[in-house]
């Protein structure tokens, strides 16, 4: 198993055909005999939960069956190697710059519209190595108030939080299915904003006193490599 996110950025003048290929390029990733589970994602406009959809970075998240061997990567023809040929070619058509993340998951929880996608992995390991978090929940209708109403605080404090590398937010769904996928530079330093920051407590022990999410899910990934840029560096080696 492989799982890789690429987050693609289009210039301003095409964010007409961006939006386009959120409906058509499932198509050539259903019909992927390679790919065994898939999310064509938006991406919010400040690094995490944001009701702002930022126009012109889309993302790509998918799991294939067989992992690439590194020899055999071509960075010029790596969409087309991760993705298909139809997807490698809307992207050199529309000058996208991409970037593009490769992970193994180690540890977590939940589940994805029923699913578990990154197979069975432990809800706890010893690794405390450079981390990547995936945590992403649809969110009740009933819920919506309560849920952007708190989340703000959380996702300025997480900005500024001692160890994070970068934080991307995505998600399926404006305002319902919403996810962040965030890089730190070990687990300690995550647990620390995770469990010790008070709003982001509150906010935990809000989730599940007031059954916010008919569904969630929590990965934790080791980071393998990276090709590309976004904004022209590579968030994994921001600040380095």
């Amino acid at each position: 198993m492989q799982v890789t996110l690429t987050i693609i950025r289009y210039p301003k003048k095409f964010i007409y055909f961006a939006l386009l290929a959120m409906a058509i390029h499932r198509f050539p990733l259903w019909f992927n005999k390679n790919i065994s589970f898939f999310k064509l994602m938006g991406c919010g406009k400040n690094g995490t939960f944001d009701k702002h959809p930022d126009w012109q970075q889309w993302g790509i998240l998918a799991v294939n069956k067989m992992p690439m061997d590194d020899s055999s990567i071509i960075k010029e023809e790596l969409i087309t190697q991760l993705y298909g040929a139809f997807i490698g070619r809307w992207v050199r058509l529309f000058n996208c710059e991409t970037w593009t993340i490769f992970l193994n998951p180690i540890e977590g929880h939940g589940s994805w519209d029923g699913k578990n996608p990154f197979g069975n992995i432990s809800k706890k390991t010893d690794y405390n190595g450079p981390i990547a978090v995936l945590t992403r929940a649809t969110i009740r209708l009933s819920k919506l108030n309560s849920f952007w109403k708190n989340v703000n605080g959380v996702a300025k404090q997480m900005a500024g939080a001692n160890g994070l590398i970068t934080s991307i937010g995505i998600g399926e769904m404006p305002f319902i299915k919403q996810a962040t996928f965030s890089i730190w530079e070990n687990k300690e330093l995550m647990k620390a904003f995770a469990y010790q920051m008070h709003q982001h407590q509150d906010v935990i022990k809000k989730t599940k006193k007031e059954n916010w999410y008919s569904e969630d899910m929590f990965v934790r990934f080791i980071p393998i490599h990276t090709i590309g840029t976004i904004n022209g560096l590579d968030p994994l080696k921001k600040g380095y």
